[in-house]
């Protein structure tokens, strides 16, 4: 499956410490991350991720992801936050489950392993 991670700037290292603990899982899959969080999180695990510009929206709304996590902070607003809100729409549209917390992380990441999401390559097949 296809992974991206997302972070703001206070749950970056949320996102590494949460990579570092599923880094078994996550080995198994093909992952793609913005740039500071693709290098703090392929740095601290030695996961290979593909790095795409921050803000990047194109592979979600290509339907090309099967799984966003995204770490937001809620406590700071953004002033890209309209651009998170269109990421959001665009996980609806396409029926991509998304994690945007550490809670609901763990959750899609066990099911995951379970093969709870197997669904996505039944409806995305990409061979």
């Amino acid at each position: 499956m296809n992974i991206a991670l997302i972070s703001h700037d206070a749950k970056k290292e949320l996102m590494v410490q949460f990579c570092i603990a599923y880094c078994g899982i996550l080995s198994r899959h093909n992952l793609c991350a913005t740039g500071t969080t693709g290098k703090m999180v392929s740095e601290a695990t030695g996961l290979t991720i593909q790095k795409f510009l921050s803000g990047s929206q194109a592979r979600i709304a290509c339907n090309e992801v099967d799984l966003l996590l995204f770490f937001r902070d809620p406590l700071d607003p953004k002033p890209h936050e309209p651009n998170d809100i269109n990421l959001l729409r665009l996980c609806d549209m396409h029926n991509i489950p998304v994690a945007t917390n550490i809670a609901t992380a763990e959750v899609l990441i066990h099911g995951l392993e379970r093969g709870d999401l197997d669904w996505r390559n039944i409806l995305n097949p990409r061979y």
